[in-house]
């Protein structure tokens, strides 16, 4: 019986060894086969060919995706109703959105509306009407200028503070917002002028801010100690007005100062005397007023044309008989009748009344009260309210 179950047990090693030999030898074909096909590119491109045809009628059905035309990707600013809004930025640079129904019209002399709950050292600096769907420009102290849009400015109550610009803007806590311009687009033909307080102004193409980078970009070159102070639109048929805080004023032609580059420092506006300074810049329209307003709330509004357009750099004119009454001038702006103009105070507090409310009087008289000042307030600041409506109290 045991030699019975060795032979079958040798039988079955010779049958396993004769398959594992045929396993061998049939590897090693295919080896060389595929080292064949690997060794000569004519023949491997064939054998691809082959696959890929075999592949294809195998499997190959109805294409079951459609190719279209791309229709863009969705922008956010479709989503957004385009409307008018008032957007205010303070001095410690606070800055916020709300719907310019906001503030109510008042007669000449009321006590105004609070724009803002503020801390005790800070207030409303700039204010002005612009709408959700338009780029904002901010331009530094320092001659830089950002850029962000309208609706992203958060929205905020009339007695908010609002956000710091820092959460907006990638904005050094060095600089100091002096001026925002509302633009619709850059494909314009105008150009941005810029005044800084020590007389000096400077003019640029607006395509040259088309493309500002999150960081921001230089717009003028100031030297040691000197600030920009305003940005306004010009073209070739503009005026311009600086008005000092002494009291005196310059008109002058726009073509009067070349196109310069971002980076350049500008030319000599106004003669100033050793301790004035410019606080304003406007562009002169002749059927206007340039009304003007002092730190305690006196005011008035002068005929444009009573300001002669004279050569850049000279002293200019008298805008005011100034007194310790009246206080120096703290802003100016040019002005229809129709217009109204929103008055701002160091404690937040702001007056919105017609312009027709206030009295036209030549250049060397002394004003009216355009707003009753509380003690320790004063008036730091004018913006001008374009498109006028009866509009009711929030």
């Amino acid at each position: 019986a045991t030699a019975v179950l060795d032979m079958r047990l040798r039988r079955l090693t010779n049958l396993e060894l004769e398959r594992l030999e045929a396993e061998y030898k049939k590897v090693m074909e295919e080896i060389a086969r595929l080292s064949g096909i690997l060794a000569d590119e004519t023949v491997l491109k064939t054998v691809i060919e082959e696959e890929i045809t075999a592949i294809r009628d195998t499997f190959g059905d109805q294409r079951r995706t459609e190719i279209v035309p791309d229709e863009g990707e969705l922008n956010i600013e479709d989503l957004i109703a385009e409307e008018e809004v008032v957007v205010t930025l303070t001095h410690h640079g606070y800055i916020k959105r709300l719907p310019s129904t906001t503030y109510r019209s008042q007669r000449r002399g009321g006590k105004g509306v609070t724009a803002m709950g503020t801390r005790e050292e800070d207030f409303v600096e700039n204010l002005f009407i612009t709408t959700t769907h338009h780029f904002l420009l901010f331009f530094t102290d320092k001659g830089k200028v950002y850029q962000s849009k309208v609706y992203e400015v958060p929205e905020a109550s009339r007695q908010a503070r609002g956000t710091n610009i820092i959460n907006l803007l990638n904005i050094s806590t060095r600089e100091k917002i002096t001026a925002v311009l509302a633009i619709k687009d850059f494909d314009d033909e105008r150009s941005l002028l810029f005044a800084t307080k020590n007389g000096i102004v400077k003019k640029t193409a607006l395509d040259q801010f088309l493309n500002i980078r999150k960081g921001g970009i230089q717009a003028i070159r100031l030297n040691d100690g000197d600030d920009l102070i305003g940005v306004r639109f010009v073209d070739e048929e503009s005026n311009i007005v600086l008005a000092s805080r002494g009291g005196n004023a310059i008109r002058f032609s726009s073509t009067d100062v070349r196109n310069m580059g971002r980076v350049t420092m500008g030319v000599k506006g106004i003669n100033l005397d050793s301790d004035d300074e410019v606080i304003a810049m406007e562009v002169a329209n002749d059927d206007a007023d340039l009304l003007v307003i002092t730190s305690n709330g006196f005011g008035k509004r002068t005929p444009i044309r009573e300001y002669r357009c004279q050569g850049r750099g000279g002293k200019g004119v008298l805008v005011m008989r100034r007194t310790e009454k009246t206080g120096p001038i703290a802003g100016v702006r040019m002005v229809r009748e129709g217009d109204d103009v929103m008055v701002i105070t160091i404690n937040g507090i702001i007056i919105r009344t017609s312009v027709s409310g206030i009295s036209q009087m030549s250049r060397t008289t002394q004003g009216v009260t355009i707003m009753r000042m509380d003690d320790g307030d004063e008036v730091v600041g004018l913006a001008k309210v374009v498109g006028t409506q009866e509009e009711a109290e929030i």
